[in-house]
């Protein structure tokens, strides 16, 4: 026989679960459109395909344990008592693994009263008596007892792709023990892991050693009398019937009672449309294309629901909806949709469809009517989006009532996709596919030549939002979150959108003279690190420098890679002061990304036509609710550096006569802390307006007045107080501001002590996150904290950072929100001319005529003030100029 047809193999369906569990737990987006989580299924598949592919086998049996009472619990209560409970999260997959083996036309098999191990042990036994060789694969290195010339145990390694193959000359070249031996070791220095705990102070090589010499712990106790006296001596005598118990179960049953034999393990064929059937449901696409050669993500057929394409012939049979609803959808190619092609539209009206790929017939009767009544209701996919769409054909759009995107965020902001089929399924609705399904990947993206498939994505993806919309709204009202939605998120779209439209202007001629002045700059630094070096070279390739660093230069190495020494910029500064070199390269390095970044970046996004950036608020991407700009990111240009600050010089009104005006919320999040912790130290100094970083330093370090606060001290006392906003660690607080961790500690418990009401509010918001898996603004927006149980240290302590944070930073990014919203309604109501252009976090940039200034930096510091009713003031501070750099 060939070795294909007498090949056993036997796997541990518990122990390659568990890996395959951790070897994905952080990857949150392994979940299906119902929810369930995929990530162990995923990477059992994996593994799976990996020992099939490298053992060939024709006979295979995935074991599992059939519960936690076994044989071994009733001779030792405590066996596995030590484990933690199984993660939902696995527990939930393993029916799904089991589904998976059975559509693979393999075996599974569970044993009341006994282990996976058990039933392995007895048919890898029964295998060599019938002349296989066998493979146990397993996590477990329990197993290596069951080596021998014809059972290999094949130990899956961390991760999922390697395993670490235990034959009697393996076990012997790693232990110094044959396989039967690894149960004595057991028996003599315990499983952690198992519970059992062996003899105390007997560890793993002390049990190597004394086996080496005595064979089995049955030799052990034979020639015990003839070892020396000595502590370990006293331990072994002591606990004798610890050991012999602790060998006992260790060791596998190699004849345990199966009701299943040899011929059972036979590998039958896959069932190719169950396994489809299976990856389908579990949204595994990677696995779906492997199975039937054809790409998920390419264009696909859509089954047509009743669609009306329209003309500019038959717009009169469109029925002008009264006083009702319409869904309404805006198809456009690319993400940027103040430029994007135009696709098509699609809307709904009392169950008909109408669409078209014309969008001009948007500008004509009827269809221009109902889009610009308020009194007709219009639900879209994404508001902000759909009004700046309209916007360049000349459509204010009105009336929005349901927008599916916001919702959705308001219901779960840790699923912020902005895809439309995607969300639709996670909400249930299957009909639907992603616009990367439906379109292609990446340059693959092509719109359809076919009316009746694009008409059909359109209308279904309408038909998502019109049958989503009773069930979200219901889920709202659940959540108590209908004002955030009707009074916050819904008018905060209307408002980015106009925002978004009206741009901010840039003077690019600013923008070339320093582009010339950086790159002169920089030339100017290359010499001089080349003068430094003795020699030129790339001062971009991290092996070209690593080289002049620290073999030339013989500078002492920080750390490794793979490829060669780090040049990370954490690296160089710790080297800062062992050469001029390296001030060099950290200053080359600052001024070629804002060359590139920021100044070669925003000429490229410079509209032609009005010479403006109009950058895009990303309203559902972050789980606080802060905003985020894109194309270009606005928020992020630099200002620690000179250099960056400067950029802010290219930013201008797009008038003459008129400035740039900020205006910034004064430590808004620490003013949020004062709030809800109630801490009264804090809010006293909020009140009397006092300098907040010199405050806590007095405290920290026991000052008299704010006389003794030195700028370093402050600057302390400032990462302090930032820093337990974020719920910093001793070491990270440490890193943060040079001294020692110790230090750092100190400063922690200090300050916790001069204010209780934070250490009281931090406590109780932990727990609170425990019990309800949540926390809240104070607008009542929800950070879902699904890892705050966890029983992984870092996954819990990273929740629980977060559960401190989310409320604070969330309610600051919530209060800008409301005075977003009240400066637009005041400045419309007002019939200003003056615009609201930015938000950079805590900021709002507008530009302001000189004749409106007066009124303008009343009304800014009336609305600002009062967006909130906090315990403390806000305090806002306002400045002007003629570029935005200037009103800063």
């Amino acid at each position: 026989m060939t070795k294909q047809e007498k090949t056993l193999l036997l796997v541990d369906g518990n122990s390659v679960a568990f890996r395959a569990f951790f070897a994905l737990q952080n990857v949150s987006s392994f979940t299906n459109h119902a929810g369930l989580h995929t990530n162990a299924v995923y990477v059992f598949k994996k593994i799976l395909d990996n020992i099939l592919k490298k053992y060939s086998p024709a006979n295979v049996l995935v074991a599992f344990d059939a519960g936690k009472t076994t044989f071994r619990t009733k001779k030792f209560t405590d066996y596995k008592g030590g484990r933690s409970k199984t993660p939902g999260e696995l527990s939930e997959q393993f029916p799904y693994i089991k589904q998976l083996l059975v559509a693979y036309g393999i075996q599974n098999y569970e044993l009341t009263d006994y282990e996976a191990d058990d039933i392995i042990g007895t048919l890898s036994r029964q295998g060599e008596k019938a002349g296989y060789q066998v493979v146990v694969v397993t996590g477990d290195r329990d197993l290596t007892q069951l080596a021998t010339e014809q059972t290999t145990v094949a130990i899956t390694q961390k991760g999922f792709s390697e395993i670490e193959e235990y034959t009697p000359a393996h076990v012997q070249e790693k232990y110094g023990l044959v396989p039967k031996q690894i149960i004595d070791m057991k028996g003599l220095a315990g499983d952690n892991s198992d519970n059992y705990p062996g003899v105390t102070k007997v560890g793993e090589k002390t049990a190597i050693k004394l086996l080496k010499q005595y064979d089995s712990v049955e030799g052990v106790y034979e020639h015990i009398d003839e070892m020396k006296k000595s502590k370990m001596k006293e331990h072994l005598i002591e606990d004798r019937e610890t050991a012999f118990l602790c060998k006992d179960l260790a060791t596998i049953k190699t004849d345990a009672p199966l009701t299943i034999g040899l011929d059972d393990t036979k590998r039958q064929e896959a069932d190719t449309e169950k396994l489809r059937t299976f990856y389908e449901e579990l949204d595994l696409n990677s696995f779906l294309q492997e199975l039937t050669g054809e790409d998920p993500t390419a264009q696909q057929d859509f089954t047509a629901l009743d669609v009306t394409a329209l003309t500019s012939e038959n717009l009169a049979d469109v029925p002008v909806p009264a006083n009702q609803t319409v869904t309404f959808y805006l198809e456009m190619d690319g993400k940027n949709y103040h430029k994007a092609p135009f696709v098509g539209f699609v809307f709904e009206i009392n169950g008909e469809y109408f669409a078209s790929r014309d969008v001009e017939l948007l500008q004509s009767k009827p269809l221009v009517e109902f889009l610009t009544q308020p009194e007709i209701k219009v639900d879209v996919f994404d508001s902000k989006r759909t009004i700046a769409g309209l916007n360049r054909l000349g459509i204010t759009l009105t009336g929005i009532d349901f927008d599916l995107l916001l919702v959705s965020y308001l219901l779960n902001n840790t699923e912020n996709s902005d895809d439309l089929g995607e969300l639709a399924v996670v909400h249930g609705y299957r009909q639907v596919k992603s616009d990367e399904q439906f379109y292609g990947k990446g340059a693959k993206r092509a719109i359809p030549t076919d009316d009746d498939q694009l008409f059909a994505h359109l209308t279904h993806k309408v038909a998502a939002i019109a049958a989503l919309k009773t069930e979200l709204f219901q889920e709202l009202a659940d959540n108590e979150q209908e004002d955030l939605y009707w009074k916050m998120e819904l008018p905060l779209a209307q408002v980015l959108a106009k925002m978004e439209i009206a741009g901010i202007t840039v003077d690019t001629d600013r923008l070339e003279q320093m582009k010339s002045e950086f790159k002169e700059r920089l030339a100017q630094i290359e010499q001089e690190i080349f003068n430094e070096a003795g020699e030129e070279f790339n001062i971009n390739s991290p092996k070209q420098l690593g080289h002049i660093l620290f073999e030339k230069l013989e500078l002492p190495v920080i750390k490794k890679t793979k490829t060669g020494y780090s040049t990370a910029v954490s690296v160089l500064e710790k080297l800062r002061g062992m050469s001029p070199i390296i001030d060099n390269i950290l200053a080359y390095r600052q001024l070629a990304k804002l060359q590139s970044t920021y100044i070669e970046g925003l000429l490229k996004v410079v509209f032609d036509t009005d010479q403006k950036v109009h950058t895009r608020y990303t309203q559902t991407l972050t789980a606080t609710g802060r905003l985020s700009s894109v194309d270009p990111n606005l928020q992020n240009i630099p200002v620690r550096l000179e250099e960056g600050r400067k950029i802010r010089q290219a930013f201008v009104p797009s008038h003459p006569g008129w400035q740039i005006f900020s205006a910034d919320y004064s430590q808004i999040e620490l003013r949020v802390l004062a709030h809800i912790s109630g801490d009264e130290h804090m809010q006293a100094a909020f009140r009397e307006d006092r300098d907040i970083h010199a405050n806590t330093a007095m405290q920290i370090f026991g000052l008299d007045s704010e006389d003794e606060v030195t700028p370093n001290i402050r600057r302390q006392a400032k990462a302090v107080n930032f820093g337990i906003v974020y719920g910093i660690s001793d070491y990270g607080l440490s890193q943060n501001i040079g001294i020692t961790r110790k230090q750092a500690k100190q400063f922690i418990e200090t300050y916790f002590e001069k204010f209780p009401g934070v250490k009281k509010y931090m406590d109780e918001i932990v727990q609170h996150a425990r019990e309800q898996g949540f926390v809240e603004t104070i607008f009542h927006r929800r950070r879902y904290l699904p890892d705050i149980n966890h029983k992984n240290f870092n996954l819990r302590s990273f929740a629980e950072r977060t559960a401190m944070n989310s409320p604070i930073q969330g309610s600051a990014a919530d209060i800008i929100k409301v005075a977003m919203i009240n400066m637009d309604r005041q400045l419309t109501e007002k019939q200003m001319q003056s615009r609201m252009l930015l938000q950079v976090h805590d900021e709002l940039i507008f530009e302001v005529p000189n004749e409106e200034m007066a009124d303008f930096q009343k009304l800014v510091n009336q609305v600002m003030d009062s967006a909130v009713e906090l315990a403390v003031p806000l305090k806002v501070e306002c400045a002007h100029g003629k570029t935005w750099f200037n009103a800063k």
